[in-house]
Formats: structure tokens, sequence, C-alpha cells
């Protein structure tokens, strides 16, 4: 029986998702994982643009001064930081060798996007001169490296896509409440669209973005038990805004620091899909995402049957396109339908509608779900009606399941040994107290691998005792080994 590592990377790679590149620790991309991922970026962009949200675009290379200007920033990003120091390189046409020319040496280093807080802080010096510029609500969507020692396809890569939110305010109440807002954004786009619930959470001290005063994440729980942080949104205070001297003239004509925010989401998401509703059979896609909404494939047994059913299938999908669903007919000669069944299913297609010779004359066509592995036998005229209806069915369905399965794997604990032993065994989510010390959080971390994934937003006040340490805690804050 495969690990649920192997069953992933073999999903991700059948799948047509993407595949290792000759980079370590970078992916190429596939056209059906890019379709997948525009399916995630277009109704996410579009949602920061009517929340006054505006595109713009920044620099790929940050001189490297830039990261020393906020301490705990380069503190938090120094061991994942790729540096380019040379601008031309030497050949050697015996040797057919290729190096850096040592006459070549930038006068400043540059860093490969790690984040763009420095270098968007920087350009906002310009941009910010009074209250009026205010506020500036500014994405990007880029690439950003940073060098993972333990890359995995889409969760964990070198060089990885995302959006990533830069703003700037008067006050700092309103940052704050921007930050939220984000937060809010993320934790509906993820369950509405995704089928993933999240829980909504603040990080510790020790887990904060570096630079942030206040982190904010969505946390939710994959199939294998372990977390994954899902999106993060984070209040900065004035700390870029100082480190870069960005001010801005109030109305009372005085000089202030302006405050900030900066959130995001990556294509992490992708395999946040693949391991919340993945199964043997490969990928269950929610149909709100997926590339690909209904499968239609033709079967026959002579050019006369083929000719008739591939017919009926282009009536069909073009029936279904125009009520705006994504459809795909395989008539590809080349493989049996049996071969195809199994494709689709391997790929995630919520609906599959199947034609035969003996559907032609009832006027039937059957249709197959892709996450209950239910079929029916309905006619022509009813599969194009209910469709739409049966994928908002399967994006409920997949959410509640998803839901019912993280609430199963959630554990009020109040003892250590209780949950070392729940980590060992089934892992997932457990709620414990804790007494708000970075010692007693790292001190869990090396002896469990668990970490705290955060103090839920909605914890209520639950007096109680550290589960390691006994000293007191005012609430349970949710433990889990991640990603």
């Amino acid at each position: 029986m495969h690990s649920v590592s192997e069953w992933y990377n073999d999903i991700v790679e059948k799948a047509g998702l993407a595949e290792h590149s000759p980079v370590r620790g970078c992916m190429t991309i596939k056209p059906y994982g890019w379709a997948l991922w525009e399916n995630i970026q277009r109704p996410l962009d579009e949602a920061f643009k009517r929340t006054g949200h505006q595109n713009a675009y920044f620099p790929l290379f940050i001189p490297l001064s830039f990261l020393a200007k906020e301490a705990q920033h380069v503190e938090g990003f120094a061991q994942e930081c790729a540096v380019v120091t040379h601008y031309r390189i030497k050949t050697d046409p015996e040797t057919r060798s290729v190096t850096p020319d040592p006459e070549a040496t930038l006068e400043e280093p540059l860093v490969i996007r790690p984040t763009s807080e420095t270098i968007i802080w920087n350009t906002f010096r310009d941009w910010i001169k009074s209250y009026r510029d205010l506020p500036l609500l500014i994405n990007q969507w880029a690439n950003v490296v940073r060098w993972e020692k333990r890359p995995r396809l889409f969760l964990r890569t070198a060089e990885f896509l995302w959006q990533e939110g830069h703003t700037a305010h008067a006050t700092a109440e309103e940052a704050l409440q921007e930050a939220l807002n984000m937060l809010n954004l993320y934790e509906s786009f993820v369950q509405e669209y995704l089928a993933i619930p999240v829980i909504k959470g603040r990080k510790t001290p020790n887990e904060r973005f570096a630079g942030a005063v206040e982190t904010f994440t969505i946390e939710t729980l994959l199939i294998d038990g372990k977390a994954l942080q899902a999106g993060t949104s984070h209040f900065l205070g004035q700390n870029f805004a100082r480190a870069f001297d960005v001010k801005f003239l109030n109305a009372q004509n005085q000089l202030e620091y302006v405050w900030a925010t900066s959130w995001g989401v990556s294509t992490r998401l992708i395999g946040a899909v693949i391991l919340s509703h993945g199964d043997e059979k490969g990928l269950i896609l929610p149909p709100k995402v997926a590339p690909i909404q209904v499968v239609i494939i033709p079967i026959w047994r002579n050019d006369e049957e083929r000719s008739a059913t591939v017919s009926k299938a282009h009536v069909l999908a073009s029936q279904l396109r125009e009520k705006n669903l994504r459809v795909k007919v395989d008539d590809d000669p080349q493989h049996r339908p049996g071969w195809k069944f199994n494709e689709w299913e391997l790929r995630g297609v919520p609906l599959r509608f199947a034609i035969g010779p003996k559907d032609l004359l009832a006027g039937t066509v059957e249709v197959a779900w892709r996450h209950s592995g239910e079929k029916l036998v309905v006619s022509f005229s009813e599969a194009v009606a209910q469709a739409e209806s049966w994928l908002n069915q399967i994006q409920t369905a997949l959410f509640e399941r998803a839901k019912d399965r993280i609430q199963q794997q959630t554990y009020r604990v109040d003892s250590y040994a209780e949950m070392r032993e729940i980590l060992e065994e089934k892992g997932g989510f457990i709620l414990a107290h804790w007494d708000g010390t970075t010692e007693t959080e790292l001190a869990i971390k090396e002896e469990t691998g668990a970490t705290i994934r955060c103090i839920p937003l909605d914890a209520p006040e639950e007096p109680g005792k550290c589960i390691y340490s006994g000293r007191p805690s005012q609430r349970r804050v949710l433990f889990a080994r991640a990603y």
C-alpha cells in the first residue's frame, strides 16, 4: 500500500497537474494544473478588485541592503534567500565549462524575491505624500523563491506562484481592519470555491511572519491528519514604514508614518485541494474550480455507431456550454471507454456522461458522479437541464464531507501524554491549553513535531492548565503536525 506521500506525488504527476523540473525544488506546471490555478486565480482577483484593490508589478530582484533595513524580516528569510552575485558568465570551449565571470561581479548582490515588502515599501515612499494618497491598496500576482530544504510539488517548492497584497493606511485601526477583512475574504473563497473548511486564527509571536505585529491565518486539516496553512494576512504596524521612511502629511498638516498590511495565498492551495478531497482513484475536484466540469464519452463498436454517438456527444456539449459549463468530449479513437473512465476519474472531473448506441435509441445518457460513484440513466433533456444543479450539489457535498472529516479528526486534550499518543497514532487537530510562553511552544515542537497552528479567533475564554508546564492558561489553542 502506498503512503499518502507516494499517493500524492503519483496523483500530481499522473493527473497531469505538474512535474519535477531539472532544478531541485522547482516544478513545471502542466496545462491541466495551470487551468486549475487560473480557476483559483480568477475569482480571487475579481474579489480583490471588488474591494478596491489594484494590481501592480514590482521587480523580481531586490537589493540585499533592502532586506537588512527591517531586522526581523531579514532574520526570518535569511536561510531561504537565493542571491545573484554576477551578471555575466565565462565559457571555455575546450572543457565546455561555464563559470561566473569574476570581472562581472555586481556592486551589490541581488536577492531573488522571497516576498516583496522591502521593494514595495521602498517604492511606496515615492507614492505616498499626503493623507489623500491613503489608503493605498495594491496586489501583485508573481512568483517568489524560497530555498526549501524538503520540497514537495505545490505544497513546498523553491519557486512558487502567489498573490501578495500590500496596503498602506492612515491609522492602525484601519490597517488592522484591512488585515482581518482579507482574512475573511480568504476564508470565504477557500470554503466556497475549494470546498475546504478552515479555522481562522492568530499566530503566536514565534510563528508570526517576519516583521509583522500580528499574523492571522486560515488553517485546514488534510486527509492524512496533517495541517496546512492555507493563507495568511499580516498587520505590519509601522515597521516597514519606519524602515523605509514612508510618511504622510495628515489632515492637521503633521507628518506621520503610515500603517501597513500584507497578505497572500499561493499555488499551495492546489495541494490543499488534492489532499482534502482525493481518493484511491485520484483527484476529486470541486466543480467551481475544475478545469473540466463535465466529460462526455461516446461509445461505439463500428464506424456508423461512432459517427452517431460522437455527433450526439458534441450536441450535448454545445448545450451544456450554453449554460457556461466547462465541457470536454473525449472522442479519441485510440483508447477504449474503460481506459477513458479511469483517466477522467484520475483527473477528478465531477460529472461523466456516457452515450452508447442503445442510449441513442432510448434518448438517454448514463451520468456518473465522481465524488460518490453514483450512476444514473436519464434522458438527454434532463441531463442538460440538471447538470448545473448537480454540480452545485457536488460542491456542497464535498465541503460537508471535508467538514465532517475534520470534526472527527479534532480532539480536545487535557494531558500531554494523550496529545502525544494522538499525534503518533492518528494525527489531527488538537485543542489544548498552552501557557503562552515561547519556551513551552518550542519544547512541544521539539518533542512531538507539532506546532501551534493558531489561536482560534472564536476560541472562548476557558481557564485551564497548560498541558506541558501546568501553568495557568486562559483558552485552548490549536496544535497539529503540519506541512
